[in-house]
């Protein structure tokens, strides 16, 4: 199937096939390899992007879905300069991250969070419930729950 998918402002003509996952689409046809596949079930969130700014699983979603749709990788979450965005900095001044494998689900699935809403960061229970949509085997969780207060500040 031909399909139009905006990824990070820019448009992708793309032809795959209709079973084929967004998460696989986005790193092998578009070159954008942020995007990690973890479980493939949907449980772990690493593979978590923005379609037209609501955040969501790209392992469960096809491609096809997304026609016509914005799609927002963690590689979209830079300035135009390079310039980190605030989550970015904020994860790296709490120390959010060893691995970083799980590191690109959590910044979109926080930047979703705060694009929608950005008083989540003055409640730590909403806070802690966006966070623990994610599996992440090596930090544990707090210095991810500081980051997003951090970065909503």
């Amino acid at each position: 199937m031909k399909i139009t998918l905006t990824v990070n402002g820019r448009a992708y003509p793309l032809d795959v096939e209709p079973r084929r996952i967004l998460a696989d689409v986005l790193r092998e046809d578009c070159r954008l390899t942020g995007t990690h596949l973890g479980c493939e079930h949907g449980v772990c969130g690493a593979c978590t992007v923005l379609v037209d700014g609501e955040a969501v699983r790209s392992c469960l979603m096809l491609a096809v879905q997304c026609d016509g749709s914005s799609v927002r990788t963690v590689e979209g979450l830079a300035g135009p300069d390079g310039e980190p965005h605030p989550l970015q900095r904020a994860f790296s001044a709490e120390h959010a991250l060893q691995c970083g494998f799980c590191t690109p689900g959590f910044l979109m699935v926080a930047a979703g969070a705060l694009e929608a809403d950005p008083t989540i960061g003055d409640d730590p229970e909403r806070v802690h419930g966006l966070v623990e949509s994610n599996i992440c085997r090596c930090t544990g969780y707090e210095p991810i729950r500081r980051a997003i207060m951090r970065a909503a500040r």
